[in-house]
């Protein structure tokens, strides 16, 4: 899968991911992800004629609102992990002894770490092997 940028590297000496005044920072061009929207907007004229009508400032309370909930959907799920492994007082010791290098301010963290690596081992492994393997994309707008 390629994904292709269409914004130029600053030459202004700005970090490369701070994007320069009136540069849009979504401009790259995923096709899969351009097939999903198309696909998308085919079966659901009613849905996307409704989008485009939306105001500007509504369209972009909306975009934020999905984020805010991703956010916490992320923090409730990482709670919910943090407290099953403080439940279990065998993987509280496992993960004691695996991170007695790591600074305590940075367990919780290695630990949300550890264990999406985890899931995401367990969910492949889970799969067909005939099955392509493709990144997750989400839109950015």
């Amino acid at each position: 899968m390629s994904t292709t940028k269409t914004r130029n590297p600053p030459s202004n000496g700005a970090a490369a991911d701070t994007p320069a005044p009136g540069e849009n920072r979504y401009q790259r061009i995923n096709p899969e992800t351009e097939t999903k929207i198309n696909d998308w907007i085919k079966n659901n004229p009613k849905n996307w004629d409704y989008i485009k009508a939306m105001p500007r400032d509504r369209l972009e309370r909306t975009v934020v609102l999905n984020e805010v909930r991703h956010v916490e959907r992320r923090q409730y799920v990482d709670t919910g992990v943090l407290q099953n492994i403080k439940n279990n007082p065998d993987l509280k010791a496992a993960y004691d002894v695996l991170l007695k290098d790591v600074p305590e301010d940075k367990r919780d963290e290695v630990i949300l770490n550890m264990e999406r690596e985890k899931w995401l081992n367990k969910k492949t492994q889970s799969q067909p092997q005939t099955q392509t393997q493709t990144r997750r994309e989400g839109v950015r707008v």
